[in-house]
């Protein structure tokens, strides 16, 4: 669970600034998180389990009166904190959240199920709490298909591909993208097709070799596991090399410690290595014999696009690492 260790004063100028704002533009949803602010509420309870946060300063202090929404409740970051999934999802319902969010669905004979509804029967202020979170949610939805502008219940199947995917949407998050991708060592960069010579593509999902062959015509592919094994890896890291000899430049996709350990066998070759960082930077950090590093945080499909943007010379990457070396 992350712990942000700062006081009160800070808490309130600087975490509490964007909810105070989009509260006053009547956001109907707000999602809770599952970290720790041990200065501003002592029992070292996550957000997403406090009535602090929740209840007296959500609610009663800044005056939300939307819905309260949990992030995913089989994350480490609550239920090493309650014990167990049973009390995790009871201190949430108590704390104040309307809906809970689980990436699993218990079945209905599992404790989680049986502890609480038991709870209900017994419990006068947890069934009351239940009560209030079942009124907002379907007030919620009244007030969203009684306003006018409503989402139909049911899609029209023949109109349906004019509005998914939403093409605002893709667009907002394609620019967030490129605002994201930092340019960690800058060799012959930006590295547009007629500079590059014959390319090999190497990495480990669909959509890096898509948008790499758009800019890339004819690039050749080198293809592996996203977690390979032990027996990949020594594969990989084998026959690499190999693959790398008739091209000019290697693109290499880097997401993990493993398939940092197959980029590295192309150290000391003599191509041009071109190392795209997805998820945590920290693994291509000292990739310091590659031509560019560029580091692209995520691996959405938004993200490979922007990175092959970069590097084909279509915008200028402005982004930062989000800490310092």
């Amino acid at each position: 669970m992350p712990e942000i260790n700062i006081d009160e004063k800070l808490f309130v100028n600087r975490e509490l600034v964007p909810f105070q704002i989009l509260i006053k533009q009547k956001i109907p949803a707000i999602m809770s998180g599952h970290l720790s602010f041990p200065q501003i509420d002592s029992s070292g309870a996550p957000a997403s389990l406090s009535k602090y946060f929740l209840t007296d300063l959500l609610r009663g202090k800044l005056g939300y009166d939307g819905l309260i929404i949990t992030d995913d409740m089989m994350m480490n970051g609550d239920t090493l904190y309650a014990g167990s999934l049973t009390n995790a999802f009871r201190l949430a319902v108590e704390a104040g959240n309307d809906i809970v969010i689980s990436s699993t669905t218990a079945r209905m004979g599992e404790p989680l199920w049986v502890n609480n509804l038991r709870l209900m029967q017994t419990d006068s202020a947890f069934y009351a709490r239940v009560k209030d979170a079942a009124y907002r949610v379907i007030k919620a939805k009244l007030d969203y298909f009684k306003n006018g502008n409503a989402a139909p219940l049911y899609p029209n199947p023949s109109t349906i591909s004019q509005f998914i995917p939403d093409k605002d949407g893709e667009k907002f998050f394609f620019e967030q993208a490129c605002r994201s991708i930092t340019v960690h060592k800058r060799g012959a960069f930006p590295l547009p097709a007629h500079s590059a010579g014959r390319v090999l593509l190497a990495g480990s999902m669909q959509r890096f070799f898509t948008e790499g062959r758009r800019r890339f015509t004819g690039a050749g592919e080198f293809r592996f596991s996203m977690e390979p094994n032990a027996e990949e890896l020594q594969n990989a890291r084998s026959s690499i090399v190999a693959s790398a000899s008739s091209y000019d430049t290697v693109v290499c996709l880097v997401s993990n410690w493993q398939t940092a350990r197959i980029a590295r066998m192309l150290q000391g070759s003599s191509k041009r290595v071109v190392i795209f960082s997805i998820m945590s930077p920290e693994e291509s950090l000292d990739f310091t014999w590659a031509d560019s590093v560029l580091m692209g945080y995520s691996w959405s499909a938004y993200t490979l696009d922007a990175l092959f943007g970069a590097l084909a010379g279509e915008y200028t990457p402005r982004g930062m690492l989000p800490f310092k070396e």
